[in-house]
């Protein structure tokens, strides 16, 4: 049987369900997701496997005019995934129609030279009317290659849109290991998830400005014990985190510990702490370290 591996970038505007679609396919949650925007700050691999082949997804930060440090940042990160990918897949909310914002993301498809698809999702929530002029109204933007209406959240249209990616793949051994199904650390995974809890239970103005830091991952044989700090820029979003007499905090860890207890199978210990540090997304340094690739370079350099 002929195999086929490779990488697909999934590319779009903030909110567009990349993430949502990449842990549908997988099978497993690789991508924080919220309904918030800006949500996935580095790309991330989520590895889809089937029998007859690999396909190495790419999830990454949504696609936005950057500002701060972290804005550019974000878009270094999708910039370095469109890089050396075998397809790039654009998907747009199809609930919406096409605007402004989708020029800008349209001239990032535009970098890739190889075959760009455009994924239509939330069909569940569109009305079937509307699809085809909206197909129209992309194609008129960018001659796409493939065109596929899907749900990222029920998973329809999915299976004939992974058929059509394999076909386009070269014929590869595997890159990665039949049981592994993503490339990030559980480390990493394990300030993501306590981001996305805080994202989803604090108000609207935290989102943008939290960041979260493992400052010690201590695997013993029965218990993982974890602490990692909240950081944010002003004191109101630090009482915000906290809540009152704590209730916040405690509620954001409790969240965060089951999740993680239920990912990764171990019984887990979480401490949770709160730094205030002034506009830390304007400041380069504190960006960097958000990324954990970097966390793992300096690691491996001590």
């Amino acid at each position: 049987m002929e195999f086929h591996s490779g990488f697909i970038a999934i590319l779009g505007r903030p909110n567009a369900g990349k993430s949502t679609l990449v842990n549908k396919l997988v099978g497993h949650k690789v991508a924080i997701v919220s309904p918030r925007p800006q949500t996935t700050r580095n790309r991330i691999q989520g590895i889809l496997n089937r029998e007859d082949a690999q396909i190495v997804l790419i999830d990454t930060p949504g696609i936005h005019r950057a500002g701060t440090a972290l804005d550019r940042q974000m878009m270094q990160e999708v910039s370095q995934a469109v890089d050396g990918v075998d397809i790039v897949s654009l998907i747009v909310d199809a609930t919406e129609d096409f605007q402004a914002a989708d020029r800008h993301a349209i001239e990032w498809v535009k970098r890739f030279s190889g075959p760009a698809y455009l994924l239509l999702n939330k069909i569940d929530r569109t009305r079937k009317d509307r699809l085809l002029p909206l197909i129209d109204r992309w194609q008129a933007a960018y001659d796409f290659e493939e065109i596929f209406p899907v749900s990222a959240l029920t998973g329809e249209g999915t299976a004939e849109l992974v058929g059509s990616w394999i076909r386009r793949l070269p014929e590869h051994p595997a890159y990665f290991p039949a049981d592994q199904y993503t490339d990030q650390p559980e480390r990493f995974l394990a300030a993501e998830i306590i981001r996305e809890k805080a994202i989803l239970l604090t108000r609207d103005e935290l989102p943008y400005a939290v960041a979260v830091l493992v400052d010690d991952f201590e695997e013993g044989e029965k218990l993982l014990k974890i602490r990692a700090t909240f950081y944010v820029e002003r004191e109101g979003q630090k009482g915000i985190l906290i809540g009152r007499g704590g209730s916040m905090m405690k509620e954001i860890g409790t969240a965060a510990r089951k999740e993680l207890e239920k990912l990764l199978g171990v019984k887990i210990f979480l401490e949770l702490f709160v730094k205030v540090q002034a506009n830390w997304r304007g400041n380069r340094a504190m960006v960097k370290q958000l990324d954990w690739r970097w966390q793992l370079e300096k690691m491996s350099e001590e």
